[in-house]
């Protein structure tokens, strides 16, 4: 992958994921507009031959991560079946652009879906109605396109390039239904940030036993939400004064409590009999 090199002349990537989105649709639907949009990024392809392929990255940051996004449009190819079959190898999604202006560019949405289904099937895809901003022209209601989307499981969007409205929002949402689906939410989860909340509650419940908390002078609601921090956390067996405390549940007997506190018992190394023992029985406990 490509990136910058750090102070050490090791190469240092100036993104976290690297994703790569092909648009669809029929001619002069303003693809090439959306990708004139974005400000930053290269447009040279990083292959030889690109003829009637427009190429684009961006980065976007997506809770926190780098996504860097290279976007490809076969402007001007119509039905482009042999060039999809290329260009699709590797794709992790799919945005299928129409004019909201034009009713004909909807109506080829059909066939888009077949050559995806065909040479791309399981790609995520979303639905994209651009020109906005000529919403005064409109041919496509914005109910209509949205049922149909909802109808083949399609998140939908309409953008305006010349507004810049949601143009950057439709690439995060997708780079967000690529990642998630490919299990990238398993390698956020750890690395949230604390509210400082989270960070008092577990500063209290990392030296304080869980009996010990009702003897607080805290509000009854600080003192349930630091129990509940306790359990979800696994922070339940806290050590103090060379104790260990921790919490069992009870297991269903006749005379025990729902929770009760058991102090664990300490383990003692073995010891040798004395040497003046007499009895012939004696052995090591």
């Amino acid at each position: 992958m490509r990136g910058r090199m750090g102070t050490q002349g090791s190469p240092v990537k100036s993104y976290d994921y690297l994703l790569k989105f092909l648009l669809v649709g029929d001619s002069d639907v303003g693809k090439g507009e959306i990708l004139e949009s974005l400000q930053d990024g290269a447009s040279e392809s990083p292959y030889a031959y690109s003829n009637g392929i427009d190429y684009k990255t961006t980065t976007i940051l997506l809770d926190g991560r780098r996504v860097k996004l290279e976007l490809w449009d076969t402007s001007g190819q119509g039905r482009f079946c042999t060039i999809f079959r290329s260009y699709s190898r590797g794709a992790q999604g799919i945005l299928l652009v129409y004019d909201i202006t034009n009713r004909w560019s909807f109506d080829g949405i059909d066939r888009w879906i077949k050559e995806i289904d065909e040479h791309a099937p399981g790609v995520p895809r979303i639905l994209v109605g651009n020109r906005l901003h000529l919403a005064f022209k409109r041919q496509v209601p914005t109910e209509q396109a949205r049922a149909y989307a909802e109808k083949n499981c399609m998140t939908f969007f309409e953008v305006s390039p010349l507004c810049n409205f949601n143009v950057i929002e439709s690439f995060t949402e997708l780079s967000r239904i690529v990642l998630m689906r490919h299990g990238m939410e398993k390698i956020w989860r750890p690395n949230r940030v604390f509210s400082l909340q989270d960070l008092c509650c577990r500063a209290i419940v990392s030296c304080t036993p869980v009996h010990l908390i009702d003897k607080l002078p805290l509000p009854v609601t600080i003192k349930s939400h630091l129990k509940s921090f306790s359990m979800a956390n696994g922070m339940n067996a806290v050590m103090m004064h060379g104790r260990s405390y921790s919490v069992a549940s009870s297991g269903g007997g006749g005379g025990s409590k729902g929770n009760s506190l058991k102090r664990s018992k300490s383990i003692r190394p073995p010891q040798s009999p004395p040497q003046n023992c007499s009895r012939s029985n004696c052995k090591i406990s």
